[in-house]
């Protein structure tokens, strides 16, 4: 069991492994941990000059290294070469379709990936002194209980899902059996700019009015999809909490939901999108999917706020502008681009 109580410093006087820094939630965490002091070391499993990651500068702040999650020998030897005591895990195929279409990738990265990360920590335990470990409300499965707590089993049923629950268990046993000290934060659905996955409601919606295409809307077979949502600087600010609550040992392999706290069906969304851009004119097309989801999600964060102190600051309408202006100056820049090649 550990023994590293009194080790715990500021984030400013750590070294700070993030894995997935390139993807979107990844980008935003490393921005802020650089901007707050920390010494941060990035996993790069690929190098998109688009990402956040890159634009906002980060690149050039942190100590850049190439490889996978799926490379133990090499996990291990990184935290051990660079003395991280800080471990923020959000390398995963975040996807759910395409971890339906690719199962074995999905199943790889995220649970095999997973693993690996907290086995490197579990065997660098004199110096690893928090983990924080990115899940997702996806985990809990179509629960029949809503709004989902800490507490509901986690039974996820397909790829994705399967993937986010395996990994929340796994990680609940490293501190379990081995005292690890663990944080999980289970997600809705988060949105903002620097989302470059088009299939994803919020980029795919503004980039279709700007090029003045109806939105796409998509929904089951039977009654329509609901989703809760957060912001993407409050998601940051909710790793944070979890690094500041992992210094009291009470709260070590303790799993935390982080959401604004409601439900919010997609043309909601796309109605608030075109409102904001003035792109009321164009009548939504509206899809049915027989791609396997879980139908309705609401989150409860009531246990985020009462021991970590997190609320979210943004509310929907709030953060949903800060994006539309982000992806207009990045669809704007794109195009500016494009033309100066030409």
């Amino acid at each position: 069991m550990m023994n590293n109580q009194g080790k715990f410093k500021p984030l400013r006087e750590c070294n700070v492994l993030v894995t997935g820094a390139s993807g979107f939630m990844g980008g935003w965490l490393t921005e802020h941990l650089v901007s707050l002091g920390a010494r941060v070391t990035v996993l790069l499993a690929e190098y998109n000059p688009s990402a956040h990651f890159v634009r906002s500068g980060s690149v050039g702040r942190v100590r850049n290294v190439v490889g996978s999650v799926l490379d133990y020998p090499f996990l291990e030897a990184l935290i051990k070469q660079h003395g991280i005591d800080t471990v923020f895990h959000l390398a995963a195929i975040t996807i759910e379709e395409d971890a339906f279409r690719h199962p074995l990738k999905a199943l790889e990265t995220n649970v095999r990936g997973t693993y690996n990360v907290l086995e490197a920590c579990r065997v660098c335990q004199d110096t690893v002194t928090r983990v924080i470990v990115a899940s997702s409300d996806k985990a809990y499965g179509d629960s029949p209980q809503l709004p989902y707590t800490e507490d509901l089993p986690l039974r996820g049923r397909h790829p994705y899902a399967v993937s986010k629950s395996c990994a929340d268990l796994i990680a609940q046993t490293y501190h379990v059996s081995y005292g690890l000290p663990v944080a999980i934060g289970r997600y809705g659905n988060i949105y903002g700019g620097g989302d470059l996955n088009m299939s994803r409601l919020v980029p795919g919606t503004v980039r279709r009015l700007l090029a003045s295409e109806p939105p796409l809307v998509r929904k089951p077979k039977d009654g329509v999809f609901s989703r809760d949502f957060l912001y993407v600087r409050d998601a940051v600010q909710s790793y944070i909490a979890m690094f500041e609550g992992l210094s009291d040992p009470a709260l070590h392999g303790e799993a935390f939901n982080f959401a604004i706290g409601g439900t919010w069906e997609p043309l909601d969304i796309v109605q608030r999108i075109q409102k904001i851009m003035n792109r009321e004119d164009l009548r939504p097309i509206i899809m049915v999917t027989d791609h396997p989801e879980i139908v309705l999600q609401h989150v409860s964060a009531e246990k985020a706020g009462r021991l970590l102190g997190w609320q979210p600051r943004y509310s929907l309408d709030q953060g949903l502008a800060e994006a539309v202006d982000w992806y207009v100056r990045f669809f704007n820049d794109a195009r500016a681009s494009e033309g100066a090649r030409h």
